[in-house]
C-alpha cells in the first residue's frame, strides 16, 4: 500500500515567524485519519523566519529528530547542551524523563526543516541530545542511516524501533530499498518522484506499508527523507 498525502492537503499554521505544515494531527490541526503512522507521531515541515524560533518548552518520553533542509537551527536545553545544526545535518533529542529545550534560527535567512517525533520504546530514560553532520555527497544514489535504535550503526541513537534514512537522487535516476511489509514507512521527497510506479510531488507525504521493496524513480533532482518504524 502506497498512500500519497499531497502537500496542499497537510495541516497548515502560519504564525508569521513560523510557517508550518503538519503531516499528522498537531496543535490546532486535528484529522482523525492522520493521527500518526505506526510509531511515527509527528512530522512537521517548518519554515522559521530569521532571528526567531521556539522559546523554552518541555517534552518527555518522545524521540525528536530534526532534519535541517536549508539554513541552520541552534539548540539549547536544560541539560546544558547547545549546538548549531546546518543544512543536511541532523540532531536528535531523547526527551526521556523530561527536558526543557529551545530551538532558534539565529541566521539572517529563513531556516527550513523537518521535525519528526517517534514514540519511545523506553519511558522515563535519562534524556539526551546529539547532532551529527551528514554530507549529502555521501548519500547520493543510496540511503544512509541518520538515526536509529541501533547504537552500533554509526548514526545518531534514539530509544525507538525505528530508522531515519536520507538519500539524494538525480533526475532520471532511481534508488531501491528493501522493506519489511509489516513495518510503517513514511517518505517525503523534495522533488517529483515515483514510488513503485505511484507518482508523488515535492514535499508530499508518502505512507507505505505492505511492500517488500521500494523503487524510487526521480523525475527531478530530489532529496529523500524516510522513516522506517514499527
Amino acid at each position: 500500500m502506497i498512500d500519497i498525502r499531497p502537500f496542499n492537503s497537510l495541516g497548515h499554521a502560519d504564525h508569521g515567524w513560523l510557517n508550518a505544515r503538519h503531516h499528522f494531527s498537531f496543535a490546532n490541526y486535528h484529522d482523525p485519519s492522520r493521527m500518526g503512522w505506526g510509531r511515527i507521531r509527528v512530522w512537521n515541515d517548518d519554515q522559521i523566519a530569521a532571528q526567531s524560533g521556539f522559546p523554552p518548552h518541555p517534552h518527555r518520553d518522545m524521540e525528536i529528530i530534526t532534519y535541517v533542509r536549508t539554513g541552520a537551527i541552534t539548540h539549547q536545553d536544560s541539560m546544558g547542551n547547545k549546538g548549531r545544526t546546518g543544512a543536511g545535518d541532523v540532531q536528535v533529542m531523547s526527551a526521556g524523563s523530561g527536558v526543557v529545550h529551545a530551538e532558534y534560527n539565529l541566521e539572517d535567512e529563513a531556516t527550513t526543516l523537518f521535525q519528526i517525533w517517534v514514540e519511545t520504546d523506553e519511558r522515563g530514560v535519562q534524556p539526551g541530545w546529539g547532532a551529527m553532520p551528514f554530507p549529502k555527497e555521501e548519500r547520493e544514489g543510496q540511503f544512509q542511516v541518520l538515526a536509529s535504535g541501533n547504537p552500533d550503526d554509526g548514526a545518531l541513537t534514539i530509544h525507538a524501533d525505528a530508522r531515519v534514512l536520507g538519500a539524494t537522487v538525480k533526475a532520471g535516476h532511481a534508488i531501491e530499498l528493501a522493506a519489511d511489509p509489516d513495518r510503517h514507512l513514511y517518505l517525503v521527497p523534495s522533488g517529483r518522484v515515483r514510488v513503485n510506479g505511484v507518482a508523488a510531488g515535492p514535499r508530499d507525504g508518502i505512507a507505505i506499508k505492505g511492500e517488500t521493496g521500494l523503487r524510487i524513480e526521480a523525475e527531478d533532482d530530489a532529496e529523500l527523507v524516510l522513516v522506517d518504524a514499527a
